[in-house]
């Protein structure tokens, strides 16, 4: 924003030079970016961030510098000099739409001669880049340059009945602008109209139809507060920026907006005369309750690591204008309406900071740092990903949203049990993610698309569900670590197996089949009989649907706080085998719908206390093998810790198993 400082100083009597004034503005937040010197003015351009809408007007400026400086500012006297006539008696304003429109006021000067503004007006305005355009249009911009509200005048006569209606757009309505764009209206877009049509595009710019005119008499001065979002979303959508929507995108002062309008209104009648109805059209339908917020001088010590004195820190509040009072060593603050930026107590905390002066905070030559331990979690997070690392999986980070798509394919309950962030945060992927799955099976597809393969992927990051029978609103956190890869689901078997025991060495993992919206064939992983994840074969049909059903995906995914609550279990410590173990490889010949977990359990029914492992080494499908059957190997070691086994009693050991693996699963040894 650039500010002229001879205008600047009808607000406040700031006797500094423009490199001190904007050394005071650039220590305040707004850094200054170059000065100029037009004629005898000087102009100093400072940034103003997007949460001080506040500040893109000189009173806003003003406001600021003294807070800083303790010099008092002036407001200009408004005074208007009204007709008999009443403002009922021109118009009236329809709000349809009150969530994006929060209020509207309308006021009609009559009379008014158009011409070209007077010299100190277009001074101004070309001081800080804008052009002249006639005294009723200066005298808008002039005011929208001043309080940081944009008006907007119509030619009364133009208006269909004179009738302001805010309202959508309604498909396919054009509006030519002002500036001669052709502007095709959609139902997200609000527009200001008359019962004939739309007149302007609401908070971005006015219509060619109804723009003031050499031969304008009687103009309707609109002033009025819309909804940011709404305005920057048309904005964008139109390709249409102007001064207004940049001021109507950062939030304008609900409740000052009358003022502005007799302000402006005052202006107008100075510029080309007229007279100014009596009363204004205000449209207000719900007032917003005015916002406290409490700051506690001690979380302002610690935060800050500096002791500002209670008195220093309630002057600094009383000059911006919050209203400060003390109750039992708190201070209450009764937020301004033009700050939309301060609702919680580190934001007062910020206020006192930057006036204060972050100069005034001392430094020291030397610092210390208090080492903090790493915490369970993260440590968990760097060994977990650590381990991962080593079976060749790369971590990855992913938004937390994803799109409808997705969503569908890979919860139950489809998008309607996701919470949703509207889209014009998000145009696309706009639901909170309930699993990682989806996320990096699109992570992997952009591998295979560029032939990255083999490759194996893992995250560790936050889900959104809801609570056990609860609504969308009571959703709840859940970290999970979720691992994709393609190739052989028995690789990833291990993988998993391999990191719990990574963390505790004696759990017991068991993979039990299970039915998986997004699996072919499934399973639920248990730890000492508790269910902490799931995991399988990705389906033909979630692969077509994702452009990866060229190859085999495998996925799992595990709650993080089930690993956590494991991490730091004692292991237990055993002696070193004193006697030698036997060995036995079995093949076996089974079903095909015999799974591991079977076979397991029909050897565990049967064993002795000898057997000290069961492992599984392969599966063969083929030659020799009938269709609908496959051959299992599994290595069987047995050992007894008080001497040395022999071979005929393992043999007995072996043939106990055999047996009940022909009674539990139909097996038969393959002898060939």
């Amino acid at each position: 924003m650039k500010i002229s400082l001879n205008w600047l100083n009808d607000y406040i009597d700031i006797d500094r030079s423009a490199e001190q004034v904007a050394g005071i503005l650039s220590d305040l937040g707004f850094p200054c970016e170059g000065i100029e010197h037009p004629g005898d003015d000087v102009v100093i351009d400072v940034e103003i961030t997007s949460n001080r809408g506040d500040c893109l007007g000189y009173i806003g400026i003003a406001r600021e510098l003294s807070a800083a400086t303790g010099v008092e500012m002036k407001i200009p006297t408004v005074e208007l000099d009204e007709s008999d006539k009443d403002v009922g008696e021109f118009t009236s304003v329809q709000i349809d739409e009150p969530e994006l429109c929060g209020r509207y006021t309308a006021r009609i000067i009559e009379g008014v001669r158009i011409g070209p503004s007077p010299d100190w007006v277009k001074k101004r305005l070309e001081a800080i880049g804008l052009r002249s355009v006639s005294n009723v249009v200066d005298a808008t911009n002039y005011a929208m340059i001043e309080t940081g509200q944009p008006p907007h005048a119509f030619d009364y006569a133009k208006l269909t009945e004179g009738k302001i209606i805010v309202r959508r757009a309604v498909e396919g309505e054009r509006l030519i602008s002002i500036d001669g764009t052709q502007c095709d209206l959609n139902t997200d877009m609000l527009i200001i109209a008359d019962p004939k049509g739309p007149v302007a595009i609401a908070g971005v710019m006015g219509g060619l139809d109804t723009e003031v005119r050499d031969e304008t008499t009687t103009v309707l001065l609109e002033d009025a507060h819309f909804d940011p979002v709404s305005i920057r979303m048309t904005s964008r959508r139109l390709g249409l920026p102007s001064e207004a929507s940049f001021r109507f995108e950062r939030a304008v002062d609900i409740e000052t907006i009358d003022w502005a309008s007799r302000r402006t209104a005052q202006l107008i009648v100075q510029a080309a005369g007229g007279k100014v109805a009596r009363g204004v059209a205000d449209a207000y339908p719900a007032k917003p309750a005015k916002r406290e917020v409490s700051l506690r001088p001690s979380r302002l010590s610690k935060l800050l690591g500096i002791e500002i004195s209670a008195e220093r820190t309630l002057r600094i509040l009383f000059d911006l204008c919050f209203a400060p009072r003390v109750e039992n060593d708190v201070i209450t603050c009764t937020v301004p309406s033009w700050r939309s930026d301060v609702y919680r107590e580190a934001d007062l905390i910020e206020e006192v900071a930057r006036v204060y002066g972050f100069n005034e905070i001392p430094t020291e030559r030397k610092i210390q740092i208090e080492v903090v331990p790493v915490d369970a979690r993260q440590k968990l997070a760097e060994s977990a990903g650590t381990y991962l690392n080593c079976c060749g999986f790369y971590e990855t980070i992913n938004v937390d949203f994803v799109d409808d798509s997705t969503a569908g394919i890979f919860a139950e309950g489809g998008v309607d049990c996701h919470l949703a962030v509207k889209d014009e945060s998000r145009k696309r992927a706009n639901l909170l993610r309930r699993t990682l799955v989806g996320s990096l099976l699109g992570v992997l597809k952009t591998n295979v698309n560029a032939k990255n393969l083999p490759c194996r992927i893992f995250e560790i990051a936050d889900t959104f569900v809801p609570a056990d029978g609860q609504t969308l609103e009571q959703l709840i956190q859940k970290t999970k670590l979720s691992l994709v890869c393609d190739g052989d689901f028995r690789d990833l078997r291990g993988v998993i197996e391999g990191l719990v025991h990574s963390i505790d060495r004696d759990a017991q993992v068991v993979l039990s089949p299970a039915d998986l919206i997004w699996a072919q064939q499934g399973a639920t992983i248990t730890v000492n009989s508790q269910a902490i994840g799931s995991a399988g074969i990705v389906s033909k049909a979630v692969g077509e649907k994702l452009g990866i059903d060229d190859i085999t995906v495998c996925a799992a995914e595990i709650e993080f706080e089930m690993l956590l609550s494991m991490a730091g279990a004692a292991a237990k410590v055993k002696p070193i085998p004193r006697f030698p173990a036997i060995q036995r490889d079995l093949s076996i010949v089974v079903d095909e719908q015999i799974c591991w977990a079977d076979i397991i359990g029909a050897v565990e029914s049967k064993a002795c206390e000898e057997l000290e492992d069961v492992e599984f080494v392969g599966i063969y499908r083929g030659k020799g093998i009938q269709s609908g059957k496959k051959c299992v190997t599994l290595s069987l070691r047995f050992r007894d810790e008080d001497g040395t086994l022999t071979h005929e009693t393992v043999d007995h050991f072996q043939a106990d198993i055999v047996t009940s693996l022909g009674e539990a699963t139909a097996a038969q040894l393959r002898t060939a």
